[in-house]
């Protein structure tokens, strides 16, 4: 057995020989800890691996219970490349004392120091403020990082503890208070710095959890997921974010007998998938709706499974390239795939195959064109379109035709997909 990398913290003050950076890991596991969302986790562990320390600044978990918190020291044992320590978020209830520890204690590496306090419930500890201040107090002790989970009140988010409390905080380190080089918090799913009290206030919410609207400066499409990097360059205590790539994390996608596996395991959850999908309209039809919004579900369910085994073996572009990369897989089966196939079920007498194939390709067509309007991202406004369900055929404009070109289905009942 190696060395754990996760630190069941027993004192409250610790020295950490030859430690000059960390990175930090803001709230991986709120949200649920499924495979799409542990993917950006991994790849977290994974940029956060190339500092001295790793630190977690709280929601590791859901909800607190031990199938969580196992589940998350699990992958973390697995995955980390250093030690990772943690701090106690709002999700983190329960048994998390018994995973990771203490929930106010301070870290003496050899340049900084980081002092960790529990603010989960939106209030500091008496006993994180007292060792707050004699951290502060120690000569040795010149740069200071103060961590907890939610953030103090700034210019960005009203999601804050009170001002109240930020005033216990401040007369905690006032004496001392040149030695506090940043604040850091995490909650938020998204990133900022903002200026408190004239001192730096990161906040990093990118591990894992979906990125979110925050406010109107602060949108989910102009963040990434990322990690936060604390280093010293001269003696000095600096810190650079890291955004993580939509492809940050590909080990397991290597091993070839995996990778058939998890292929093997998209094409099965997809295929029951369209099974389940198709039951349901026939039961539809039959006047069952109780059956059929139960296939529905199950279908929806096999969707996500799926989803969940190709995140694992995906290896996406960069987002603003990846509509673009989609565009000549639609080309070639309308000019080339669906072609060919037509001819051999038209030469050999299989109507039905020469119907499905004759549609799709029609639909493959549109759908490229769609694709090579979208792939300038920025400009895109959308359209209204429409979507045969008797045919798979797509056609947009204002106002959609009264018949499927290609079937001549009706169109009460087409699909209407339009941005509001």
């Amino acid at each position: 057995m190696g060395e754990k990398r996760i630190v069941n913290v027993s004192d409250k003050i610790t020295r950490l020989a030859g430690v000059h950076s960390m990175g930090v890991i803001g709230d991986p596991g709120c949200e649920g800890l499924g495979t799409y969302n542990m993917k950006v986790y991994a790849g977290a562990l994974e940029e956060a691996g190339k500092d001295d320390i790793t630190l977690i600044v709280g929601d590791l978990v859901p909800t607190g219970t031990d199938q969580h918190y196992q589940a998350i020291s699990d992958m973390t044992e697995a995955l980390a490349r250093n030690r990772v320590y943690s701090l106690r978020g709002n999700h983190d209830t329960g048994a998390y004392a018994s995973y990771f520890g203490k929930k106010n204690y301070a870290l003496l590496a050899e340049g900084f120091t980081v002092v960790v306090l529990d603010n989960a419930a939106r209030s500091f500890e008496e006993e994180g403020l007292a060792l707050l201040a004699e951290v502060l107090a120690m000569e040795e002790v010149r740069q200071v990082v103060v961590a907890f989970h939610i953030p103090v009140p700034n210019h960005f988010i009203l999601n804050c503890v009170s001002e109240e409390e930020f005033t216990r905080l401040k007369e905690a380190y006032q004496p001392w208070r040149d030695k506090v080089k940043y604040l850091l918090c995490g909650h938020v799913h998204s990133k900022f710095v903002d200026q408190v009290d004239g001192i730096p206030l990161i906040c990093t919410g990118g591990g894992g959890a979906m990125i979110e609207d925050v406010s109107k400066d602060i949108r989910a499409c102009d963040v990434e997921h990322h990690v936060v990097h604390f280093y010293e360059v001269d003696g000095v205590l600096k810190y650079q974010i890291a955004d993580l790539s939509e492809d940050c994390y590909g080990r397991e996608r290597k091993d070839e007998i995996l990778g058939q596996k998890l292929q093997e395991a998209v094409q099965g959850e997809l295929l029951a998938h369209l099974k389940y999908l198709t039951f349901a309209d026939r039961a539809q039809r039959r006047g069952l709706e109780p059956v059929a919004n139960l296939f529905r579900a199950l279908a929806a369910s096999e969707y996500y499974h799926a989803r969940n085994f190709y995140s694992i073996l995906e290896s996406p572009a960069a987002f603003k390239e990846t509509v673009q990369g989609y565009v000549p897989g639609e080309v070639f089966e309308y000019e080339r795939l669906y072609k060919m196939v037509k001819g051999y079920a038209k030469e050999h007498r299989y109507p039905l195959a020469e119907q499905a194939y004759m549609g799709a390709a029609a639909a493959e067509r549109e759908h490229a064109a769609m694709l090579k309007q979208a792939a300038d991202i920025e400009n895109f406004d959308g359209t209204a379109v429409y979507v045969c369900p008797i045919c798979g055929y797509l056609m947009t404009g204002e106002e959609a035709p009264e018949r499927c070109p290609v079937c001549g289905g009706p169109k009460r009942q087409f699909q209407v997909f339009k941005s509001e």
